[in-house]
């Protein structure tokens, strides 16, 4: 098994996305340092994290101990996922058909459970103006996609059988099901899967990282919100 020496430098924000790597870092009990990327003030407009991550998102990771020994960066969580998940060897099957129904779910989640979970969020929560078709448009889309997730865990344990990076993509969106109008008792068998996995002490670990200072709150902070939501490429 691959052993980690020098820390794993993760780029952070305490977001959906941001979970995904604080999870599965803590998962593979690798040594790693947080730096934190303030989204509501621009840190992720410096030119260090965007030589990092040039879609100027966060998480990112920069691994010290990359292919052949030399630094690699990575950025999209979903890329971060399958680069641990494959140097480590966890959490990622070795079977090819096994594989594949993982990468199925890692992208679905990539494509279509995060982007339009967050459309939901910016349209009831944050758009200045509440725009009724948007709002019912985003959440009718998260309905349907609660319902997809649901079936797929009929006498599932995980997503794909086995714990994976699927699980771990997916489980951190899904705990806003609240602010999403989403009612959870709907949909029992995500319910019996977020317990499953709340359950597991580096889940816990990764969802509490914190930062050193109070989280903006974007709901009501009108500067952060200019910041995120009018970004322009500096």
């Amino acid at each position: 098994m691959t052993t980690q020496s020098a820390p794993i430098d993760l780029y952070y924000y305490p977001t959906p996305n941001g979970h995904k790597i604080s999870i599965m870092l803590e998962e593979l009990g690798v040594p790693y340092t947080m730096h934190p990327i303030h989204i509501g003030r621009g840190d992720q407009f410096s030119d260090h994290f965007l030589s990092i991550s040039p879609n100027n998102k966060i998480p990112a990771i920069v691994d010290p101990e990359g292919p052949g020994g030399e630094p690699i960066s990575v950025f999209e969580s979903g890329a971060i996922l399958k680069y641990l998940a494959e140097k480590f060897g966890q959490f990622y099957p070795t079977d090819a058909r096994e594989r594949v129904k993982v990468d199925e779910w890692l992208f679905w989640q990539m494509g279509g459970f995060g982007p339009m979970l967050g459309q939901n969020h910016h349209f009831a929560i944050y758009a200045p103006e509440k725009l009724p078709y948007a709002i019912d448009r985003y959440r009718n889309e998260t309905h349907r996609l609660y319902g997809v997730l649901n079936k797929q865990l009929e006498g599932r344990d995980y997503i794909c059988g086995a714990y994976s990076i699927a699980d771990i993509a997916t489980l951190s969106w899904s705990l806003g099901w609240e602010r999403q109008g989403i009612d959870l008792a709907e949909f029992p068998n995500i319910a019996a899967w977020q317990e499953r996995l709340k359950a597991r002490p580096a889940v816990e670990r990764g969802l509490a990282l914190k930062l050193d200072e109070e989280r903006v709150n974007l709901a009501e902070d009108k500067d952060a919100q200019k910041m995120l939501f009018n970004q322009r490429a500096r």
